[in-house]
């Protein structure tokens, strides 16, 4: 992947969101965890940084492995 601004800014998009999971960033600009995390780090202003992380710290959502299938025994009880 290229670093340029619109690269970093849609890197910076798909971390923000909470149906975008890790792996699904990976997969698409070849960034791992840590180098999102760093991308993050370097291209938010620390407070937006620390809110990010905050929010992502944790959360199910962001790992595919964590979150529930449809087939899931606990995802039919939670519905």
């Amino acid at each position: 992947m290229t670093k340029n601004a619109g690269d970093i800014s849609e890197v910076i998009a798909m971390a923000w969101c909470d149906k975008t999971s890790f792996e699904d960033i990976q997969g698409l600009t070849g960034l791992t965890e840590a180098d999102v995390i760093k991308a993050m780090r370097q291209n938010l202003k620390p407070s937006s940084f620390r809110l990010w992380r905050q929010r992502v710290s944790g959360r199910s959502a962001k790992h595919k492995n964590k979150t529930y299938s449809k087939n899931s025994s606990s995802f039919s009880k939670a519905f």
